[in-house]
Parts: C-alpha cells; sequence; structure tokens
C-alpha cells in the first residue's frame, strides 16, 4: 500500500481514534441474526515468494488462485480495478474457491479514475453483470477514490453512489484530506451512504492518520491494514484492532473483512497468522487463517 506510507514511522502515533459518534447509531440499526463473521486475507496471488510458504513448494504458477484461495478467507481483487473481465473469468475464480470465500472486486479504474464517475452507466452494468458470477461467495464491491479527489467534487460522486444498486454490498475509500472535515459537501456524502448502507472503507495507514476515521455506515467493516514489515508497532496496532472489532461487533457490526498490506506482500501471511489469533481469542469467531510449510 503505498498510500501513507512512511519511510520513518518514529514518533508515529498509531493509537487508534475514538469511535465516531454515528456508529454507534448505525450499529444499533442493524438488521438481521446473523452470526457475526470474521473474513482475512491479502491483496494477490501471484507471489512466487509464496511457494514452499504459503503454497506447496511444487504449485505451477497456474494453480496460484486455487492455492490462495485454500490458504485465506478473502481477497481484496484488485485485477477487477484494471479490467472488467468476463463473467466466465468470475466462474472460473468462483469454481477455483471453497465454500466461505469471500471475493471482493475493486470497481474498475475507467470509472472512478478516468471518467471520474461521469457518463459510466453502461460501464458499471457490464462490470456488475460481471461480478455477480461470484454467486454466494461475493464480499463487498470496493470503490477507491483518486488522492486527489476532493469534496469539491461530491456532487457528481452522490449522483453515481445514488443510483448503485441496494442489493449488493458496496463500500468506498476516500484518500483526500477534505472527506474528513466538516464540510457541508463531505456532511452530505457521509449520510448519504448511511441512508444507503454504503460502506466505509478504514485505511490505516502510517502517514494519513485521518483515514483511520473510526466511522461505520453500514454493520459491515472493511479494513485495510498498512503494515511496517512486522514492526513492533504492528502487532500493537493489530491488539487494539482486535479489541475494537469485538466492541463493535457487541454494538451490532455483521462482517468484518480485513486486508493486510506489507511491503511485497511477503510478510501478508505471518501478519495474518497473528492476528487471526488474536481476532479469535477476542471475538470467539472463528476466523480461517493461512498455515505455513
Amino acid at each position: 500500500m503505498k498510500f501513507g506510507k512512511l519511510d520513518d514511522i518514529t514518533g508515529v502515533d498509531f493509537s487508534l481514534p475514538a469511535t465516531h459518534p454515528n456508529t454507534a447509531k448505525v450499529l444499533s440499526e442493524s438488521r438481521g441474526s446473523q452470526q457475526p463473521a470474521i473474513y482475512t486475507g491479502g491483496t494477490m496471488w501471484t507471489l512466487k515468494d509464496w511457494k514452499g510458504k504459503v503454497y506447496p513448494p511444487k504449485t505451477p504458477q497456474k494453480d496460484f488462485a486455487k492455492a490462495y484461495c485454500q490458504q485465506f478467507g478473502t481477497i481484496e481483487l484488485n485485477a477487477t480495478h484494471y479490467r472488467i473481465h468476463p463473467p466466465s473469468t468470475i466462474k472460473k475464480w468462483y469454481d477455483l474457491a471453497p465454500d466461505g470465500f469471500r471475493f471482493c472486486p475493486k470497481f474498475p479504474n475507467l470509472i472512478t479514475h478516468y471518467r471520474q464517475f461521469l457518463n459510466c452507466d453502461e460501464i458499471t452494468d457490464e462490470f456488475f453483470t460481471a461480478i455477480v458470477e461470484f454467486q454466494e461467495k461475493l464480499g463487498p464491491c470496493f470503490i477507491q477514490l483518486p488522492p486527489r479527489m476532493a469534496t469539491t467534487q461530491a456532487a457528481k460522486i452522490q449522483t453515481y453512489l445514488a443510483a448503485l444498486p441496494d442489493d449488493i454490498k458496496i463500500h468506498i475509500e476516500f484518500r483526500h484530506e477534505s472527506w474528513f472535515e466538516n464540510s457541508p459537501e463531505a456532511t452530505d456524502t457521509w449520510q448519504l451512504l448511511e441512508e444507503k448502507g454504503i460502506g466505509s472503507v478504514i485505511t490505516d495507514t502510517s502517514g494519513r492518520r485521518d483515514a483511520v476515521h473510526m466511522r461505520l455506515t453500514s454493520d459491515v467493516l472493511i479494513l485495510r491494514f498498512g503494515g511496517n514489515e512486522l514492526h513492533a508497532t504492528d502487532y500493537q496496532r493489530m491488539d487494539h484492532w482486535s479489541a475494537q472489532i469485538q466492541s463493535w461487533i457487541q454494538e451490532g457490526l455483521k462482517e468484518v473483512y480485513i486486508w493486510m498490506h506489507q511491503p511485497n506482500s511477503i510478510l501478508t501471511p505471518e501478519a495474518l497468522i497473528y492476528f487471526n489469533e488474536k481476532l479469535q481469542n477476542e471475538t470467539g469467531l472463528l476466523v480461517k487463517s493461512p498455515v505455513l510449510y
């Protein structure tokens, strides 16, 4: 994760801010009696360095995706950000994954970065037509705003979000500083998220502590965790998040998706083994965790 990455984290205050006041309201209105669930994973399955560590030693590259799905519970599916894959490809990925796995596709950058939410109806329909082939293995879809997209562009984003279907879980990640300020544009957008049940991604990264906004707009949490090669602070942060997640589950949180970002993803499995154990101890929920060879 390049967003918010620092070469020197000395002096960074990694403590979690207080929960936003609206979060309690959103969680108290959570509907349904489903058992809470936690899914954790990484951001790619193409790593050759995982052969003999996470994947069986003789795994051919063509089988990396299947090996990944056997080891983790979810994936931040960046592949859909760079092109809209045909439904046949989505169905192939679906078939590779065991029951209980969740794919979380990122919205195409043609929508978010190039057309910037204008004249995107056909592209959006094409994207949804493809990803519904994930069927019950479809987790939240995830809109990532460009870093420079500020609240000055809120009107077109609101128009786009308001038109999205209500039967697909959708989250959005704000990255420009202005979204975390109390301007009318930001306030209106956050309110729309709550009204539509669109989730707000929380990004915990060293250089952008404002993105740890602690404001949930749905009963589904997506946490993008930017680690620092298992520095001591990584473990402290995972401890704090495990306790916070348990607190939110008690208030009504239904699903948790954690995507671990470590430099080059090499240490993602080790980080999640630790994180998942802490989450299980705090919540009492079973969390699928990778097993190292």
